[in-house]
């Protein structure tokens, strides 16, 4: 292949986050090539825009034939014009299933050995988001105004996304009267190079579990501020499923393209939001970070504790990359003392007023960089929770909280290549996956959260090989007759419900099956495990009896 050349293929795979893996038959035979957003199973046109070392890259041009999972799914109404989603027009399951694979051959190295839980999926993939971002600019150069998302491979030009299939419905209607009341005025949006005009951004938050809304309008200081109480005044007036809570005018000079705040006023009700997980409540500012998914956070954090629980958590445990310290005030009944370390200050005094709303007591909050903050902490922690931001952990702070030489650590990674990196120094301290998992917290994306749970290997637990005659083994025990994943796959298809490996074991202990010695116990003997709860006990107990196990 050669550069500036239009090709034809065939899209075998998709690597992690976007790069598809194009098949095309040249005179030369086989090659293959990478181009972004090329999704499995379809049949594209790209052109070659780069070449290093044997290895092509394109760009995709056209799509000449769908994947058969494609014909009578779902689609989005700016699927392909939206630089947002990835996998619209994909199933679902489908697209699932691609980003599992991904992870999968990027951590094969790591978790061949370890016990794999699989993929738990966001309870919706239809208006999950909690949070959305949108762009004041032109729909295209000079045209008129938008507020929306950018239009794929766009730097500027922006798309109208009233009916975005990922937003709240309500999004949409705050959107369209928005749009419309500064275009019947005609205030102009703020020009990034120019430095000039007035609209900049429009922030809009949803707590999933009391429907509250929050509306933040990001302007220049140039904004005449009755023309806000205004636009304020006239969005009391929409009709929406949820409520109103929070209307916001941020004022941002800043050059920068991001959503920041000089000043904030407060047009309406109050200056936060509350989400509730867990049974636990947390107050969302306009700008706290707080997972986009809050029925996938509950699922994500769940696995979280699951992970912690198994390894008997108690003493002190580390929290770094806190954020507003969800994890942290989750884990507090089980630890004596919790210690957050969180950069961003804002976050970490977030924190603590959601601590002191919980009545948890026993976690402090740091606000420090983790390379720093570990040098004045004099605590040592018993556990370490990971979870750090898409570019991972600073090689220098790794090292320190490696040295630490806790018996487990969980890592939590919303970008897999920075697991997968970081992975080297950990493995080289002598740590290694026991047990992990994913969880979908961004549907139709091309991101997943991956959770791994990892032990330190002390001499006594190395390998040891030992010859086995297989005559010696009944296999026609119940424990042969099906695997964890089988029971799990099982149990998902029939329940439409996720059942974890602890939980499985503790069923099969239930009737005298024989596990491994060690198999999902905690390492100390006063540790307690969660039960398993009744329904998914009567499930995993169905299950067996489908495999003759019992």
């Amino acid at each position: 292949m050669k550069k500036g050349n239009i090709y034809e293929g065939y899209v075998e795979r998709m690597d992690f986050p976007n790069k598809g893996v194009v098949r095309v038959e040249t005179e030369e035979g086989t090659e293959y090539a990478h181009v972004k957003d090329a999704l499995p199973g379809r049949r594209i046109s790209f052109m070659v825009n780069k070449k290093r070392g044997g290895k092509a890259e394109g760009r995709q041009i056209e799509v000449l034939s769908p994947a058969l999972c494609e014909a009578g799914a779902d689609k989005c109404e700016y699927s392909g014009i939206c630089g947002g989603c990835l996998y619209q027009g994909f199933p679902y399951e489908e697209s699932v299933k691609v980003k599992e694979a991904q992870i999968k051959r990027l951590l094969g190295n790591y978790t061949a050995d370890a016990v794999y839980d699989g993929v738990i999926h966001s309870p919706s993939y239809k208006g999950y988001r909690n949070k959305m971002e949108y762009t004041f600019g032109d729909e295209y150069m000079d045209g008129p105004l938008a507020v929306g998302l950018h239009k794929r491979g766009s730097f500027y030009d922006i798309l109208n996304v009233p009916g975005c299939v990922i937003a709240p419905a309500d999004f949409g209607v705050i959107l369209d009267y928005t749009l419309n009341f500064f275009k019947e005025r005609g205030v102009p949006h703020y020009h990034r190079m120019r430095h000039t005009g007035i609209l900049r951004h429009l922030l809009l938050r949803k707590s999933h579990a009391g429907g509250e809304i929050m509306a933040g309008l990001v302007t220049t200081s140039e904004m005449d501020e009755a023309l806000a109480v205004e636009w304020c005044a006239g969005l009391k007036k929409c009709k929406f499923e949820g409520k109103l809570a929070s209307v916001l005018h941020i004022i941002n000079d800043a050059f920068a393209d991001a959503v920041k705040c000089d000043r904030l006023v407060l047009l309406d009700g109050s200056e936060y939001i509350t989400e509730e997980l867990l049974g636990l409540k947390f107050r969302i500012s306009p700008f706290s970070f707080f997972q986009t998914n809050s029925a996938g956070a509950e699922r994500l954090y769940s696995l979280v504790r699951e992970y912690l629980m198994q390894e008997g958590v108690k003493g002190t445990v580390f929290d770094l990359y806190s954020g507003t310290g969800t994890i942290s005030q989750m884990i507090s009944p089980a630890a004596e003392k919790v210690i957050a370390v969180e950069i961003v200050e804002e976050a970490v005094e977030a924190a603590r007023e959601n601590a002191k709303l919980n009545g948890i007591s026993n976690c402090e909050f740091i606000a420090d960089d983790v390379l720093k903050a570990l040098d004045d902490i004099s605590d040592k922690p018993d556990y370490i929770i990971l979870d750090p931001p898409r570019d991972g952990i600073n090689p220098k702070a790794l090292k320190k909280i490696l040295d630490y030489g806790v018996d487990s650590l969980v890592y939590i990674s919303c970008k897999p290549t920075s697991l997968e990196r970081d992975m080297v120094a950990i493995t080289s301290a002598g740590y290694r996956i026991i047990r992990w998992g994913m969880v979908d917290m961004f549907p139709f994306t091309g991101n997943i959260e991956t959770v791994a749970l990892l032990s330190k290997l002390s001499e006594a637990k190395h390998h040891i090989e030992v010859k086995v005659d297989m005559d010696e083994l009944d296999l026609t025990s119940a424990e042969a007759k099906a695997t964890y994943k089988e029971i799990q796959d099982w149990v998902q298809e029939k329940y439409g419900f996720h059942v974890t490996n602890l939980n499985i074991a503790q069923v099969k202990q239930k009737h005298g099956i024989i596990e491994r010695e060690n198999y999902n116990k905690p390492k100390s003997s006063d540790s307690k495990q969660p039960g398993c709860p009744e329904e998914k006990v009567k499930a995993i107990e169905d299950a067996m009896r489908h495999f003759q196990m019992i």
